[in-house]
Protein backbone atom coordinates (compact mmCIF):
# COMPACT_ATOMS: atom_id res chain seq x y z
CA UNK A 1 0.00 0.00 0.00
CA UNK A 2 1.25 3.45 -0.88
CA UNK A 3 1.69 5.94 1.62
CA UNK A 4 -0.01 8.18 -0.38
CA UNK A 5 -3.70 9.01 0.26
CA UNK A 6 -5.51 8.56 -2.79
CA UNK A 7 -8.83 9.65 -3.69
CA UNK A 8 -11.82 8.33 -6.06
CA UNK A 9 -10.71 11.25 -8.49
CA UNK A 10 -7.03 10.10 -9.06
CA UNK A 11 -8.83 7.27 -10.79
CA UNK A 12 -11.29 8.84 -13.06
CA UNK A 13 -10.82 9.44 -16.66
CA UNK A 14 -12.75 10.37 -19.42
CA UNK A 15 -16.53 10.84 -19.66
CA UNK A 16 -17.77 7.32 -19.95
CA UNK A 17 -20.00 6.37 -23.17
CA UNK A 18 -22.43 3.92 -22.47
CA UNK A 19 -26.29 4.10 -22.47
CA UNK A 20 -28.02 5.72 -19.73
CA UNK A 21 -28.92 3.22 -17.09
CA UNK A 22 -27.02 0.72 -17.99
CA UNK A 23 -25.05 -1.09 -15.16
CA UNK A 24 -21.80 -0.63 -16.30
CA UNK A 25 -21.92 3.09 -14.85
CA UNK A 26 -22.44 1.95 -11.52
CA UNK A 27 -19.81 -0.83 -11.57
CA UNK A 28 -17.37 1.93 -12.82
CA UNK A 29 -18.03 4.11 -9.77
CA UNK A 30 -17.60 1.11 -7.27
CA UNK A 31 -14.26 0.51 -8.77
CA UNK A 32 -13.40 3.61 -8.20
CA UNK A 33 -14.33 3.44 -4.63
CA UNK A 34 -12.41 0.48 -4.33
CA UNK A 35 -9.36 1.65 -6.12
CA UNK A 36 -9.03 4.48 -3.88
CA UNK A 37 -9.79 2.24 -0.52
CA UNK A 38 -7.05 0.35 -1.29
CA UNK A 39 -4.62 2.92 -1.91
CA UNK A 40 -2.72 1.20 -4.69
CA UNK A 41 -1.11 4.05 -6.97
CA UNK A 42 -2.55 4.82 -9.91
CA UNK A 43 0.71 4.33 -12.35
CA UNK A 44 1.09 0.02 -10.47
CA UNK A 45 -2.28 -0.96 -11.90
CA UNK A 46 -3.42 -1.85 -15.22
CA UNK A 47 -6.77 -2.42 -16.28
CA UNK A 48 -7.52 -5.05 -19.45
CA UNK A 49 -10.20 -5.83 -21.18
CA UNK A 50 -12.10 -7.51 -24.25
CA UNK A 51 -14.73 -6.91 -26.16
CA UNK A 52 -18.31 -5.30 -25.71
CA UNK A 53 -19.82 -2.72 -24.03
CA UNK A 54 -18.18 -3.44 -20.50
CA UNK A 55 -15.15 -3.76 -22.55
CA UNK A 56 -15.05 0.16 -22.64
CA UNK A 57 -14.11 0.62 -19.48
CA UNK A 58 -10.02 0.86 -19.87
CA UNK A 59 -10.76 4.13 -21.25
CA UNK A 60 -12.25 5.55 -17.94
CA UNK A 61 -9.09 4.56 -15.26
CA UNK A 62 -6.63 6.51 -14.66
CA UNK A 63 -4.59 3.91 -14.79
CA UNK A 64 -2.77 1.71 -17.40
CA UNK A 65 -4.91 0.27 -19.95
CA UNK A 66 -5.64 -1.83 -22.97
CA UNK A 67 -8.52 -2.46 -24.95
CA UNK A 68 -7.67 -6.16 -26.47
CA UNK A 69 -9.44 -7.95 -29.01
CA UNK A 70 -12.54 -10.28 -28.75
CA UNK A 71 -12.25 -13.04 -26.08
CA UNK A 72 -8.54 -12.23 -25.22
CA UNK A 73 -8.54 -10.44 -21.89
CA UNK A 74 -7.07 -12.99 -19.95
CA UNK A 75 -4.57 -14.08 -22.12
CA UNK A 76 -3.61 -10.93 -22.54
CA UNK A 77 -4.32 -9.72 -18.79
CA UNK A 78 -1.91 -13.08 -18.09
CA UNK A 79 0.83 -11.96 -20.16
CA UNK A 80 0.89 -8.25 -18.17
CA UNK A 81 1.11 -10.00 -14.71
CA UNK A 82 3.89 -12.20 -15.76
CA UNK A 83 5.84 -9.42 -17.10
CA UNK A 84 5.00 -7.70 -14.36
CA UNK A 85 3.95 -9.43 -10.88
CA UNK A 86 4.40 -5.98 -9.43
CA UNK A 87 1.22 -4.76 -11.16
CA UNK A 88 -2.48 -5.11 -9.69
CA UNK A 89 -3.93 -6.21 -12.96
CA UNK A 90 -7.81 -6.21 -13.31
CA UNK A 91 -9.38 -7.75 -16.16
CA UNK A 92 -12.67 -6.84 -17.27
CA UNK A 93 -14.91 -9.07 -19.64
CA UNK A 94 -18.69 -9.56 -20.09
CA UNK A 95 -20.24 -12.70 -20.62
CA UNK A 96 -20.04 -13.10 -24.04
CA UNK A 97 -16.44 -11.79 -24.26
CA UNK A 98 -15.31 -14.04 -21.21
CA UNK A 99 -17.34 -16.99 -21.65
CA UNK A 100 -18.35 -17.66 -25.17
CA UNK A 101 -14.89 -16.97 -27.78
CA UNK A 102 -13.30 -15.95 -24.66
CA UNK A 103 -14.41 -19.23 -22.26
CA UNK A 104 -11.00 -21.11 -23.36
CA UNK A 105 -8.35 -18.29 -21.81
CA UNK A 106 -10.86 -18.04 -18.82
CA UNK A 107 -10.91 -21.19 -17.63
CA UNK A 108 -7.35 -21.61 -18.32
CA UNK A 109 -6.71 -18.57 -15.96
CA UNK A 110 -8.43 -19.53 -13.43
CA UNK A 111 -6.78 -22.95 -13.32
CA UNK A 112 -3.33 -21.11 -13.29
CA UNK A 113 -4.29 -19.41 -10.39
CA UNK A 114 -3.38 -16.26 -12.14
CA UNK A 115 -2.62 -13.46 -9.33
CA UNK A 116 -4.95 -10.65 -11.08
CA UNK A 117 -8.98 -9.38 -10.72
CA UNK A 118 -11.23 -10.93 -13.25
CA UNK A 119 -14.29 -9.09 -13.18
CA UNK A 120 -17.31 -10.95 -15.42
CA UNK A 121 -20.23 -8.00 -16.19
CA UNK A 122 -23.42 -10.38 -16.51
CA UNK A 123 -26.35 -9.19 -18.36
CA UNK A 124 -27.06 -12.30 -19.96
CA UNK A 125 -27.13 -10.54 -23.54
CA UNK A 126 -24.46 -9.68 -26.44
CA UNK A 127 -25.19 -5.56 -25.57
CA UNK A 128 -22.29 -4.06 -28.25
CA UNK A 129 -23.71 -6.19 -31.32
CA UNK A 130 -27.15 -5.26 -30.24
CA UNK A 131 -28.77 -8.15 -29.15
CA UNK A 132 -27.91 -11.62 -29.55
CA UNK A 133 -28.30 -14.03 -26.62
CA UNK A 134 -25.12 -15.28 -24.62
CA UNK A 135 -23.64 -18.16 -23.25
CA UNK A 136 -25.97 -17.19 -19.89
CA UNK A 137 -28.97 -16.24 -21.15
CA UNK A 138 -31.39 -18.77 -20.40
CA UNK A 139 -33.12 -21.60 -22.61
CA UNK A 140 -35.92 -20.31 -24.23
CA UNK A 141 -34.69 -16.65 -24.44
CA UNK A 142 -36.03 -14.81 -26.87
CA UNK A 143 -33.69 -12.94 -29.05
CA UNK A 144 -32.58 -11.43 -32.46
CA UNK A 145 -30.55 -14.95 -32.99
CA UNK A 146 -33.24 -17.14 -30.97
CA UNK A 147 -36.28 -15.29 -32.06
CA UNK A 148 -38.44 -19.02 -30.84
CA UNK A 149 -36.30 -19.00 -28.37
CA UNK A 150 -32.73 -20.79 -26.98
CA UNK A 151 -32.08 -24.32 -27.46
CA UNK A 152 -29.22 -24.35 -25.16
CA UNK A 153 -28.59 -24.61 -21.27
CA UNK A 154 -26.68 -21.44 -20.07
CA UNK A 155 -23.36 -21.47 -18.60
CA UNK A 156 -23.48 -20.90 -14.60
CA UNK A 157 -20.34 -18.59 -14.03
CA UNK A 158 -20.01 -19.66 -10.65
CA UNK A 159 -19.86 -23.50 -11.91
CA UNK A 160 -17.38 -22.85 -14.40
CA UNK A 161 -14.73 -21.12 -12.06
CA UNK A 162 -15.50 -23.98 -9.60
CA UNK A 163 -14.94 -26.30 -12.55
CA UNK A 164 -11.29 -25.14 -13.29
CA UNK A 165 -10.45 -25.26 -9.61
CA UNK A 166 -11.34 -22.11 -8.97
CA UNK A 167 -10.24 -20.34 -5.64
CA UNK A 168 -12.03 -17.17 -5.05
CA UNK A 169 -15.42 -16.36 -6.47
CA UNK A 170 -17.82 -13.53 -5.33
CA UNK A 171 -21.11 -11.87 -7.05
CA UNK A 172 -22.04 -8.94 -6.60
CA UNK A 173 -25.35 -6.68 -8.44
CA UNK A 174 -23.75 -4.11 -10.02
CA UNK A 175 -26.28 -1.26 -8.45
CA UNK A 176 -25.30 -2.24 -5.34
CA UNK A 177 -22.80 -0.13 -4.49
CA UNK A 178 -21.53 -0.31 -1.00
CA UNK A 179 -21.94 -3.74 -0.84
CA UNK A 180 -19.73 -4.24 -4.68
CA UNK A 181 -16.96 -1.93 -2.97
CA UNK A 182 -16.34 -5.03 -0.50
CA UNK A 183 -16.29 -7.62 -2.91
CA UNK A 184 -14.10 -5.63 -5.09
CA UNK A 185 -11.70 -4.84 -2.34
CA UNK A 186 -11.33 -8.60 -1.13
CA UNK A 187 -11.01 -10.14 -4.91
CA UNK A 188 -7.70 -7.41 -4.88
CA UNK A 189 -6.80 -8.63 -1.81
CA UNK A 190 -6.53 -12.15 -2.59
CA UNK A 191 -3.78 -13.52 -3.94
CA UNK A 192 -4.67 -15.79 -6.69
CA UNK A 193 -7.37 -15.64 -9.89
CA UNK A 194 -10.20 -13.65 -7.93
CA UNK A 195 -13.28 -14.70 -10.05
CA UNK A 196 -16.42 -12.10 -9.39
CA UNK A 197 -19.60 -11.80 -11.13
CA UNK A 198 -21.40 -8.49 -11.30
CA UNK A 199 -24.98 -8.91 -12.07
CA UNK A 200 -26.31 -6.04 -14.19
CA UNK A 201 -28.79 -4.86 -16.10
CA UNK A 202 -28.87 -4.55 -20.23
CA UNK A 203 -32.06 -1.57 -20.60
CA UNK A 204 -32.10 -1.67 -24.28
CA UNK A 205 -31.60 -5.38 -25.05
CA UNK A 206 -32.37 -7.68 -21.73
CA UNK A 207 -33.34 -5.26 -19.46
CA UNK A 208 -34.88 -6.09 -16.00
CA UNK A 209 -32.71 -9.50 -16.26
CA UNK A 210 -31.79 -9.41 -13.02
CA UNK A 211 -35.00 -7.91 -11.51
CA UNK A 212 -35.41 -9.76 -8.40
CA UNK A 213 -32.48 -8.48 -6.97
CA UNK A 214 -32.13 -4.93 -8.81
CA UNK A 215 -33.47 -2.61 -5.87
CA UNK A 216 -33.01 -2.66 -2.36
CA UNK A 217 -36.00 -4.43 -0.84
CA UNK A 218 -35.42 -6.86 -3.79
CA UNK A 219 -31.81 -8.15 -2.30
CA UNK A 220 -33.45 -7.58 1.37
CA UNK A 221 -35.94 -10.38 -0.18
CA UNK A 222 -34.59 -12.31 -2.37
CA UNK A 223 -30.74 -12.44 -1.87
CA UNK A 224 -28.63 -13.05 1.19
CA UNK A 225 -25.32 -11.76 1.88
CA UNK A 226 -22.50 -14.64 2.55
CA UNK A 227 -20.17 -13.22 5.31
CA UNK A 228 -17.43 -16.03 6.23
CA UNK A 229 -17.67 -16.63 9.63
CA UNK A 230 -21.22 -15.40 9.97
CA UNK A 231 -24.75 -17.45 10.23
CA UNK A 232 -26.85 -17.59 7.23
CA UNK A 233 -29.69 -15.18 7.44
CA UNK A 234 -31.31 -13.08 4.97
CA UNK A 235 -34.77 -11.76 4.84
CA UNK A 236 -36.35 -8.38 5.18
CA UNK A 237 -36.39 -8.92 8.37
CA UNK A 238 -33.70 -11.30 8.66
CA UNK A 239 -36.07 -13.60 9.41
CA UNK A 240 -35.03 -16.50 7.17
CA UNK A 241 -31.73 -18.65 7.54
CA UNK A 242 -30.46 -21.42 5.76
CA UNK A 243 -29.83 -25.31 7.26
CA UNK A 244 -28.10 -27.88 6.50
CA UNK A 245 -30.38 -30.89 4.16
CA UNK A 246 -28.90 -33.98 3.17
CA UNK A 247 -26.12 -32.69 1.09
CA UNK A 248 -28.07 -29.52 0.35
CA UNK A 249 -29.34 -26.46 2.23
CA UNK A 250 -33.11 -25.64 2.73
CA UNK A 251 -34.69 -22.42 3.67
CA UNK A 252 -36.22 -22.53 7.40
CA UNK A 253 -37.67 -19.22 9.29
CA UNK A 254 -36.21 -18.45 12.72
CA UNK A 255 -38.25 -19.27 15.58
CA UNK A 256 -40.15 -21.60 14.05
CA UNK A 257 -40.07 -25.03 15.27
CA UNK A 258 -37.88 -24.36 18.10
CA UNK A 259 -35.10 -22.73 15.13
CA UNK A 260 -32.58 -20.42 16.40
CA UNK A 261 -29.09 -18.78 15.15
CA UNK A 262 -27.37 -21.33 16.16
CA UNK A 263 -28.83 -24.14 14.27
CA UNK A 264 -27.95 -22.23 11.45
CA UNK A 265 -25.10 -23.16 8.81
CA UNK A 266 -22.37 -20.41 9.18
CA UNK A 267 -20.61 -19.74 6.12
CA UNK A 268 -17.05 -21.30 5.96
CA UNK A 269 -15.26 -19.17 2.26
CA UNK A 270 -12.00 -20.79 3.32
CA UNK A 271 -13.24 -24.41 3.15
CA UNK A 272 -10.98 -26.51 0.96
CA UNK A 273 -13.94 -28.81 -0.38
CA UNK A 274 -16.27 -26.75 -1.99
CA UNK A 275 -18.91 -28.54 -2.00
CA UNK A 276 -21.36 -26.11 0.39
CA UNK A 277 -19.50 -23.20 -1.54
CA UNK A 278 -21.01 -24.68 -5.28
CA UNK A 279 -24.57 -25.51 -3.91
CA UNK A 280 -24.41 -21.72 -1.97
CA UNK A 281 -23.78 -20.14 -5.73
CA UNK A 282 -25.66 -21.95 -7.46
CA UNK A 283 -29.16 -21.24 -5.65
CA UNK A 284 -31.57 -19.14 -7.54
CA UNK A 285 -35.16 -18.10 -6.81
CA UNK A 286 -37.94 -18.62 -6.35
CA UNK A 287 -37.07 -21.42 -4.21
CA UNK A 288 -33.82 -20.39 -2.72
CA UNK A 289 -32.08 -16.81 -2.48
CA UNK A 290 -29.37 -15.55 -4.47
CA UNK A 291 -26.01 -15.50 -2.71
CA UNK A 292 -23.94 -12.16 -2.73
CA UNK A 293 -20.70 -11.35 -1.16
CA UNK A 294 -17.60 -13.48 -0.87
CA UNK A 295 -18.78 -17.49 -1.64
CA UNK A 296 -15.14 -18.94 -1.87
CA UNK A 297 -11.69 -17.24 -1.08
CA UNK A 298 -9.03 -20.26 -0.30
CA UNK A 299 -5.39 -19.58 -0.75
CA UNK A 300 -2.84 -21.71 -2.95
CA UNK A 301 0.24 -20.86 -5.01
CA UNK A 302 -0.11 -18.54 -7.68
CA UNK A 303 1.00 -19.32 -11.68
CA UNK A 304 3.00 -16.07 -11.54
CA UNK A 305 4.89 -16.05 -8.15
CA UNK A 306 6.21 -20.06 -9.02
CA UNK A 307 7.37 -18.69 -12.24
CA UNK A 308 9.45 -16.11 -11.26
CA UNK A 309 10.72 -18.21 -8.34
CA UNK A 310 11.43 -20.82 -11.07
CA UNK A 311 12.83 -18.69 -13.14
CA UNK A 312 15.55 -17.15 -10.25
CA UNK A 313 16.51 -20.70 -9.35
CA UNK A 314 17.36 -21.68 -13.26
CA UNK A 315 19.21 -18.42 -13.60
CA UNK A 316 21.12 -19.31 -10.15
CA UNK A 317 22.57 -22.50 -11.77
CA UNK A 318 23.64 -21.27 -14.80
CA UNK A 319 27.19 -20.25 -15.19
CA UNK A 320 26.17 -17.06 -17.09
CA UNK A 321 23.67 -13.91 -16.03
CA UNK A 322 23.50 -12.19 -19.39
CA UNK A 323 24.46 -12.25 -22.95
CA UNK A 324 27.97 -11.26 -22.68
CA UNK A 325 28.65 -13.90 -20.28
CA UNK A 326 26.83 -16.56 -22.35
CA UNK A 327 29.52 -15.74 -24.88
CA UNK A 328 32.30 -16.01 -23.02
CA UNK A 329 31.47 -19.42 -21.93
CA UNK A 330 32.35 -20.56 -25.76
CA UNK A 331 35.85 -20.45 -26.82
CA UNK A 332 37.10 -17.07 -27.42
CA UNK A 333 40.12 -15.14 -29.39
CA UNK A 334 41.61 -11.73 -29.98
CA UNK A 335 41.91 -10.27 -33.38
CA UNK A 336 44.78 -7.78 -33.24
Amino acid sequence: MSETTYTIQDYKFGQPRWCPGCGDHAFLNSMHKAMADLGKAPKDIAVISGIGCSSRLPYYVNTYGFHTIHGRAAAIATGVKVANPELTVWQISGDGDGLAIGGNHFIHAVRRNIDMNMMLLNNRIYGLTKGQYSPTSDRGFVSKTSPFGTVEDPFYPAELTFGARGRFFARCVAVDGAASVEVLKAAANHKGASVVEILQNCIIFNDGTHESVATKEGRAKNAIYLEHGKPMIFGADRELGLMQEGFGVKVVKIGENGITENDLLVHDAHCEDHTLQLHLALMKGPDFPIALGVIRAVEAPTYDAALTEQIEEVKAMKKYHNFNELLMTNETWEVK
